[in-house]
């Protein structure tokens, strides 16, 4: 499957980049204009096999604000604009950068933060870590954040044991349009 998905994964992100370019520039654009600071920021995250990366993204909080996952984050440092870019996933788009570099895949295990231990042990005895981190995946489809470590590690367990071409199509299409509904799998 590995061939299969990486082919997928650089001819979508190859496709893809240059189609949402514009929307990514209104919206380094509208970060600029609406708080200070760089509106592109590069985060450590946990790659494949447990190796850190820069994991980049727009900027969707106020400069200064800590390091932590968002369901941990203070709400109020989430900006105006970032709230938007959020709701839509836009601040995600550079991350098609990562996928071209070989870091991450379209689909798979959200990477977290260093300092995320639990579910990076879990991951690590599921064999999750054995797999590229995705922009998405079936975990944040059926709703589950980071914050039960638990039970995103198993389910993007049970996403791996089911990875194809077809269910990374339904899980993207599931991002786009139906966020919150879990493909079937």
């Amino acid at each position: 499957m590995r061939g299969p998905k990486r082919a997928f994964d650089l001819v979508a992100a190859a496709v893809l980049l240059p189609l949402t370019s514009p929307v990514t520039l209104l919206a380094i654009l509208a970060i600029r204009l609406s708080s200070p600071g760089p509106a592109l920021f590069s985060q450590t995250r946990v790659g494949q096999h447990g190796v850190p990366f820069a994991c980049h993204k727009l900027r969707t909080m106020v400069v200064g604000t800590p390091s932590l996952p968002s369901h941990q984050a203070p709400a109020i440092s989430v900006t105006a604009v970032g709230k938007v870019l959020r709701k839509f996933k836009i601040d995600e788009l550079p991350q098609l950068w990562n996928v071209l570099k070989g870091e991450m895949s379209l689909v798979g295990p959200r990477p977290c933060l260093p300092t995320q231990t639990e579910l990076i042990e879990r991951r690590r005895q599921l064999g999750v870590l054995a797999a590229l981190p995705g922009i998405t995946g079936l975990a944040q489809m059926k709703g589950i954040d980071m914050s039960d470590p638990k039970l995103c590690a198993e389910t993007d367990a049970e996403y791996l044991k089911s990875a194809s071409v077809g269910l990374d199509v339904r899980i993207l299409i599931g991002t786009i349009f139906y966020r919150r509904t879990a493909p079937v799998l």
